[in-house]
């Protein structure tokens, strides 16, 4: 109890017996004992219980941050092969899984049509031709008649009206001559172009890979009118794949080209994948109101564990600081409460200055990210500080008076 107070209640105490007696001041002494002795009891027991603080050590070291993304492994190249003629599978001849090298045959189409296309197209151009050799003698013939009958016109030996047939005639010969040759011309493209369908009536590999899927049978009638079937599907080369992963919009500030990264699939459990981003596109893809960008990882798949479509999660490492100061994140949260007094019970006079109010446990404080609570011989000390990077459980102190196995605060509770 402070000194002033107790220096009033004693001058009250001596007041009340000079005014009453001796006897009538008993009363109130004795009551105001009663209410002092309740306070000292309250106090001591208030002090007896203290507060204890969860604390953790200032490290120095590593810290790593980190972005995790979703996505699928998938072929660095997948080629859908698809047929542009129509017609009916004679022979299919790969397989689910098999390998194949650029040009060899995956199926055949029935072929008898087109053959009878070709032959067809083959016999015109030999008639387009014998129509020019035809042409081009006709030309010649015109030719020399025309100019015998110039040199006969000259000498006035014929008359001018027959030398204008013969010109006339020399002149459609040579006419003649340039439609034979657009004929030829004709006939070898029509031959080039059935010989074309004749030649895509034998599906080849565009690339070297492997079948990853056979959509059709031999047998199977190959409809191309509308859009072209795709036949099959083609990997290139799966000891080289890439994953490709969402970043979410949040993140993707931080990711870059040329980041590295690991990741895991469900079919390999505890077994990691090492991985480099190295392609961050700017078409945002939505769904469901979500943003995310496309990352493209490179995977080296030597041992052929990694199969196109599985499912992966993606630890891309974004930032890492090496010998750095470090604090728990709790840490930056955490202010402890500002104790007001309470004055709730408006009691006044003697007894309101006996009794004063109970302590309250307003928490007024508010916790500042730039600010750090330090246990300092049993008393919290806050110190500004300056946060850098975070990897979600710690932040770098990158400036502030700390140092290492300093504890800082991060919660307190009322001791029992």
């Amino acid at each position: 109890m402070p000194k002033q107070s107790s220096e009033e209640i004693a001058k009250a105490i001596s007041a009340a017996k000079q005014k009453h007696g001796g006897w009538r001041w008993i009363v109130p002494a004795v009551v105001v004992l009663l209410v002092l002795g309740g306070w000292l009891w309250l106090g001591r027991t208030q002090s007896a219980t203290g507060v204890t603080y969860t604390t953790e050590a200032v490290t120095q070291g590593t810290l790593t941050v980190t972005v995790t993304a979703t996505g699928t492994v998938q072929p660095t190249t997948e080629v859908e092969v698809s047929s542009e003629l129509s017609g009916t599978l004679a022979t299919v001849e790969v397989d689910y899984n098999d390998e194949v090298e650029i040009g060899q045959v995956l199926a055949r189409l029935d072929d008898t049509k087109f053959k009878a296309q070709v032959a067809n197209a083959t016999a015109s151009l030999a008639a387009a031709k014998a129509q020019l050799v035809q042409a081009e003698a006709s030309a010649r013939e015109a030719e020399a008649i025309y100019d015998a009958q110039k040199e006969l016109d000259r000498r006035g030996v014929v008359t001018h009206t027959d030398f204008v047939t013969y010109t006339a005639n020399h002149e459609r010969a040579q006419a003649a001559v340039d439609a034979a040759k657009a004929a030829l011309t004709l006939a070898e493209a029509n031959l080039e172009l059935e010989q074309a369908d004749l030649d895509k009536s034998v599906i080849r590999s565009p690339i070297k890979g492997v079948v990853l899927d056979r959509a059709y049978s031999a047998g199977q009638i190959v409809a191309a009118s509308l859009s072209a079937p795709t036949l099959f599907t083609l990997a290139e080369d799966l000891t080289r794949m890439e994953l490709q992963v969402d970043i979410d919009e949040a993140d993707i500030g931080q990711v870059a080209t040329g980041n590295t990264a690991s990741f895991t699939v469900d079919a390999y459990s505890g077994q990691s994948f090492p991985a480099t981003i190295t392609q961050v596109r700017y078409a945002p893809e939505e769904t469901d109101d979500v943003v995310t960008y496309k990352a493209v990882l490179a995977v080296n798949n030597d041992t052929k564990l990694l199969r196109p479509g599985m499912t992966a999660t993606a630890t891309i490492t974004v930032a890492r600081v090496d010998d750095a100061l470090q604090v728990p994140n709790a840490a930056l949260r955490y202010a402890p409460p500002q104790v007001t007094e309470d004055t709730s019970s408006g009691a006044g006079g003697l007894v309101g200055l006996i009794m004063p109010g109970r302590p309250g446990n307003g928490s007024t404080a508010k916790a500042s990210a730039k600010t750090v609570w330090v246990l300092k011989d049993g008393v919290p000390t806050e110190i500004e500080v300056t946060p850098g990077e975070s990897d979600g459980k710690h932040t770098i102190i990158t400036a502030g008076d700390l140092a290492v196995g300093d504890l800082v605060i991060t919660d307190q509770r009322e001791a029992q």
